[in-house]
């Protein structure tokens, strides 16, 4: 599959997050849309890799997110955890930004 539709770049506030379902070739791939606090969109799994919950939750700081449940810290560039509990990255999708339109290829996770 390539880049699809995700949502448009207004739907993601400074410093939010948007989750969004997107269908990939192993089928549905929840997706967490994060703006960091410079304004870079990231796409990474929805899916904290420590508590199986919503990293779209979270909160987000600098270029990091932070699971609600237990407080680990992802790195929203690599996936990595940076603090514990957590010990496994999660999946950092790439996004293209095409005028407003936010696309992101879950075929193609780094």
């Amino acid at each position: 599959m390539t880049a699809q539709l995700a949502c448009y770049t207004s739907d993601v506030p400074v410093g939010g997050t948007l989750r969004v379902e997107l269908e990939g070739d192993a089928g549905t791939v929840e997706v967490a849309v994060i703006r960091d606090e410079r304004g870079e969109l990231h796409a990474l799994s929805d899916i904290c890799s420590h508590g199986a919950v919503s990293l779209s939750d979270g909160e987000v700081e600098d270029c990091t997110i932070e699971c609600w449940l237990h407080g680990s810290r992802f790195d929203l560039r690599t996936g990595k955890p940076l603090s514990p509990p957590a010990v496994r990255a999660v999946p950092v999708y790439p996004v293209s930004i095409d005028g407003e339109r936010v696309l992101i290829d879950v075929d193609a996770p780094s």
